[in-house]
């Protein structure tokens, strides 16, 4: 079990007194500054900065302490490449997590051995990420698309609705729950209608809710990010289209970090949740606690989840006795430990960090508002999948 985390005052304390027995131990973050991303990127900007603090006021590791190094790009997959590039060849980093899209996630992957780099990635929901796509060096650390169908399909299965559209962005992540969705919904005797899909970046969501509003199906799914979900749910009260449904879930859509700005739009639509502030585990409310005394407000699973990264490196570090990517990754292949989470597994296999999940759903919480209320936490046994036949990890 790790250390418990020390109280705001005396975390500072231990940062700023004791001695360290040799240089940092320097831990990446790729952030983005720019597109449809920035109006969470805070949720994990902050968290990487706390993160370390923690880390740091638990011992660090191999007496030595972390440094966070934080490297920013526009959000394309060629610029995480590049940003991954300058914290490894000029800031002397070999791990890192950081934003991920899909396709930043795709770009990166096949390139961590060459760049002997390990990057945990707190983010991606493509199952592709774990799949087609998964590498030595790599480690999922967050749920997937398929993870949250599987949170999500208790909803379906109650529901009795047997027709439901999709609606999500138009990049791998929206494509990719789409194809998870139609065949776990035929599996309940079910069947996709209509699929819309919205470039990124979409300001004006009118033709892609007519779209759906013109013939509505009896469910609807929603798997749109960010600023873009914002405006989704902000034009999609315009036209009711949600009241058109008998039905709403979604991934990746509806969260506590979004849901001021979308007011009471969402009121009513599940959400598969990567975490949820109810985790009862020791580590999850001494991070809530941190977190409320570094930056006055309540983490969401964004925050969450990088905290959760960044312990996965120091673990690693710890088991291997080095910070050598080579035997961090080997210390880290199969490891049980510890974190916010509670116990959790780093599967062999594929590098999938074996980890709950939460199904919420947006409620009511006065006029024009609403808040998530946690309808139950799903153990990892029940929705992690088996690992895919795609996936031939050589380590």
């Amino acid at each position: 079990m790790f250390k418990k985390i020390l109280s705001a005052s005396s975390l500072v304390l231990a940062m700023h007194t004791g001695a360290w027995a040799a240089d940092p131990i320097k831990l990446g973050f790729l952030s983005v500054d720019s597109g449809p991303f920035m109006v969470i990127m805070s949720h994990f900007n902050e968290s990487a900065q706390l993160s370390v603090e923690l880390l740091n006021a638990q011992g660090g590791a191999l007496g030595r302490k972390f440094e966070l190094v934080m490297q920013a790009h526009p959000g394309t997959p060629a610029s995480a490449i590049g940003a991954a590039n300058k914290l490894i060849e000029q800031q002397g980093v070999s791990m890192f997590s950081g934003f991920f899209t899909s396709s930043m996630t795709a770009a990166l992957a096949p390139k961590l051995a060459g760049m002997n780099a390990l990057m945990f990635d707190a983010d991606t929901t493509s199952d592709d990420a774990i799949g087609k796509n998964c590498t030595a060096n790599f480690f999922h650390t967050a749920g997937t698309n398929k993870m949250a169908l599987n949170v999500l399909r208790s909803v379906v299965r109650k529901s009795g609705l047997k027709t439901w559209d999709v609606i999500g962005s138009d990049y791998a992540m929206g494509h990719d729950f789409a194809n998870q969705f139609e065949p776990m919904l035929k599996a309940e005797g079910g069947s996709v209608q209509a699929q819309v899909f919205a470039p990124l970046g979409t300001s004006d969501f009118g033709s892609h809710i007519s779209r759906l509003s013109s013939k509505p199906a009896e469910g609807l799914a929603i798997v749109v990010t960010g600023g873009d979900a914002i405006n989704f749910m902000k034009q999609q009260k315009q036209f009711g289209l949600l009241g058109k449904y008998k039905s709403i879930i979604s991934t990746n859509t509806v969260n506590e970090s979004v849901l001021d700005a979308m007011g009471d739009s969402p009121v009513g639509v599940y959400s598969a949740i990567q975490w949820d502030k109810a985790l009862p585990s020791e580590g999850n409310t001494a991070f809530i606690k941190a977190y409320e005394a570094r930056y006055k407000k309540t983490p969401n699973y964004m925050a969450a989840d990088v905290y959760q990264a960044f312990q996965l490196m120091r673990d690693g570090i710890v088991k291997a006795n080095s910070t050598d990517a080579t035997a961090v990754r080997n210390a880290l292949s199969g490891m049980k430990t510890n974190t916010l989470y509670g116990p959790v597994e780093v599967r062999t296999g594929d590098h999938q960090v074996m980890r709950p999940m939460a199904l919420q759903q947006a409620v009511q919480a006065g006029e024009g508002k609403s808040a998530m209320a946690l309808r139950t936490l799903v153990p990892a046994s029940e929705i992690v999948p088996p690992v895919s036949p795609e996936c031939k990890l050589q380590l």
